[in-house]
């Protein structure tokens, strides 16, 4: 099945390339190619003039499940650790600051990641870095208006990802087709709508939908459904790049997805819970 998921949507023509490259090797002297496993050897020599000895096919390590966790963990960390060094060490002064220029950054490192043609885990990293630092700069905000929120938040977050394992495993929510299409188009409406509700914002104009009135609690619930429903795709894009032998290295790309989704869904959490702390 060939995914929509906007995070790893590449994953399936990356295993194609990739299949391609492997398996279809052109033969010497322009000759066709052959499949791997069929292409002559080629010939290794001790010294000068000694026979030729078959040498073993270059191999590539195909992706696991283990490598996904493990690189999704290590993001995690990473952000987590940024997280907590820009908590202390950016002033209170330069707050805004940080968080406005980590977000840019981290939105133009996530394009970048998202449509590259190749896994690319410096750029992972470097993500996870400067993610860390808006979310640090915007859980320290929030803590300090509403004393214990992240935490909650947090909790909440990790609750909510593994219950949307839970569910998948069970097969519960399949990630067929449809189901893509709609997710898809759902995500980028709802993103389209924040991006104008920023801009509008920026001119002074309020449409209520990040206040904290009925309209905003609606909307942060929706983003929160939309959000937990996205790990279903992430789930099944992880599963096929699994299935289909995809190079390890792009168990980069799709931990990135998961901790995209992750964080999205601990900003909305965390706005939610927020309109609930009141005025103490």
């Amino acid at each position: 099945m060939k995914s929509s998921n906007p995070v790893l949507a590449r994953l399936g023509q990356a295993a194609e390339r990739e299949r391609a490259a492997g398996y279809a090797q052109p033969g010497p002297y322009g000759q066709p190619g052959y499949p791997q496993q069929y292409q002559p050897y080629p010939q290794q020599q001790s010294y000068p003039g000694a026979p030729g000895y078959p040498a073993a096919p270059p191999t590539v390590t195909a992706m696991t499940l283990d490598d996904v966790v493990v690189k999704t963990v290590l993001m995690l960390g990473i952000l987590g650790a940024s997280a907590a060094a820009a908590w202390v060490l950016v002033p209170d002064a330069l707050t805004g600051a940080a968080w406005i220029g980590a977000a840019v950054v981290g939105l133009v490192l996530g394009l970048i990641i998202s449509f590259s043609r190749m896994a690319n885990p410096a750029l992972v990293v470097a993500y996870s870095i400067v993610e860390g630092v808006f979310v640090g700069m915007v859980s320290k905000t929030f803590d300090t208006l509403y004393d214990g929120i992240v935490l909650q938040a947090v909790v909440a977050t990790f609750g909510v990802f593994f219950l949307m394992a839970m569910i998948y495993k069970a097969r519960i929510i399949r990630a067929t087709p449809k189901f893509a299409r709609i997710m898809v188009a759902i995500i980028a409406g709802l993103f389209g709508v924040m991006l104008i509700n920023l801009v509008l914002a920026l001119f002074g104009v309020n449409t209520h939908l990040r206040d904290g009135s009925p309209l905003a609690i609606g909307f942060s619930l929706v983003c929160i459904v939309v959000a937990a429903l996205s790990f279903v795709l992430n789930f099944a894009e992880i599963e096929e790049g699994v299935r289909m032998g995809l190079p390890q290295r792009y168990s980069w790309t799709a931990a990135f997805g998961i901790v995209v989704g992750l964080v999205w869904l601990y900003l909305e959490i965390l706005r939610l819970l927020s309109y609930f702390q009141g005025d103490d």
